[in-house]
């Protein structure tokens, strides 16, 4: 019964040696590398594919038995053909026998040099299917993960049991599951500061490097940004789009960090607070703001850190700390002879004071 088979599904070639080769059926009988005329073609049984030869039919069938005899020594994994057995090895080996004639890289696969020669000539041979998109794309990994924002399936789910995101490709999911590790693999060579992706490290090293290839497109204008979401944010300014509603009152704003702010005016929320006094606020800017009353000098805004050294202080508002904290009432009121920054003035020059031996007495 199984040479039957065998004889059904691998019928041998009348002529012998044949090339492997799959044919379409539709096509007319053609002479195959050997010379011989496919009169006599090698059809599959399970798909309906015809080949020349009873090997290429047998190697074949396997992606339906899924059959897997070629066995690596090294991990033991398996495949179908010989050849993928030997691309395999490679990894094992550290042989990487396919060079770029372009830029020297090598790879271990020539499908990988394949992929990689794309980057040099811009060809996109995949194109996405769905109208009106006309998208395309040098690797197919990436069509595929295009098509996902098409049909929304996001098959990658996050493993933490109280998230329960979903990603459409893993490289998203796994640079989410560093929100919940904390990892920050990528390190800034000039400031030492980590990032948890690839992409806000490049964006970062910008500011060292001064770049700013993201050009707005208004001749007007001609501003340049480090990253493609700075730009459509200020792009937004010129088209006036505010995509981001506010649900209490309806109002519009350009950008999500705006539409967050504003809310606050409504839920009442201030979670910036100063570390020097009791007010809070509802935006960083006010507080960066506000802290400059506690400063003896003018600080540029962009040196102003949560923590403010004492000889930073206005000596003055340190004094007005030091009562409020001692609950002393002030014997005096004194006149400040110190000249102080436009910050004093809310203080109005005016201090309660003790004799202490730091100011005259009254």
């Amino acid at each position: 019964m199984s040479s039957l088979l065998t004889v059904m599904l691998f019928p041998s070639c009348p002529a012998g040696g044949c090339i492997d080769q799959a044919i379409d059926p539709s096509e007319s009988p053609q002479k195959n590398k050997q010379g011989h005329t496919t009169e006599t073609n090698y059809p599959c049984l399970a798909c309906g594919k015809y080949f020349y030869n009873s090997s290429t039919l047998r190697r074949h069938m396997r992606t339906h038995t899924g059959e897997r005899p070629y066995h690596c020594s090294e991990c033991g994994r398996s495949f179908s053909h010989s050849g993928n057995l030997r691309s395999h090895q490679v990894i094992h080996t550290g042989e990487r026998p396919y060079h770029c004639l372009v830029c020297g890289k090598s790879f271990s696969q020539p499908g990988g040099l394949a992929k990689h020669q794309r980057t040099h000539t811009g060809e996109k041979p995949f194109h996405c299917t769905f109208t009106e998109c006309g998208k395309s794309f040098s690797k197919l990994e990436h069509l595929q993960t295009h098509h996902r924002t098409h049909t929304g399936e996001k098959p990658y789910p996050c493993s933490s049991s109280d998230c329960g995101r979903r990603f459409s490709n893993s490289g998203q999911l796994t640079q989410h599951m560093r929100t919940h590790t904390g990892e920050r693999p990528y390190h800034c060579s000039e400031c030492l500061k980590t990032f948890s992706h690839p992409g806000a490290l490049k964006d970062h090293q910008r500011i060292h490097s001064g770049e700013r290839p993201y050009i707005c497109a208004v001749s007007a204008c001609g501003k340049s940004f480090i990253n493609s979401g700075a730009l459509k944010k200020h792009s937004q300014t010129h088209t006036g789009e505010k995509p981001h509603c506010c649900s209490d009152c309806g109002r519009g704003f350009s950008q999500l960090a705006h539409l967050q702010a504003h809310q606050r005016t409504h839920t009442g929320e201030r979670p910036y607070h100063c570390s020097l006094c009791w007010k809070s606020f509802i935006q960083q800017g006010h507080l960066d703001r506000h802290r400059r009353i506690h400063l003896a000098v003018d600080t540029p805004e962009d040196q102003l850190t949560p923590s403010i050294s004492p000889d930073q202080l206005c000596p003055f508002f340190t004094l007005f700390l030091l009562v409020s904290h001692c609950c002393i009432k002030p014997l005096v009121l004194l006149f400040c002879q110190i000249s102080c920054n436009t910050s004093c003035g809310w203080m109005g020059g005016w201090m309660g004071g003790w004799a202490d031996g730091r100011m005259d007495k009254a």
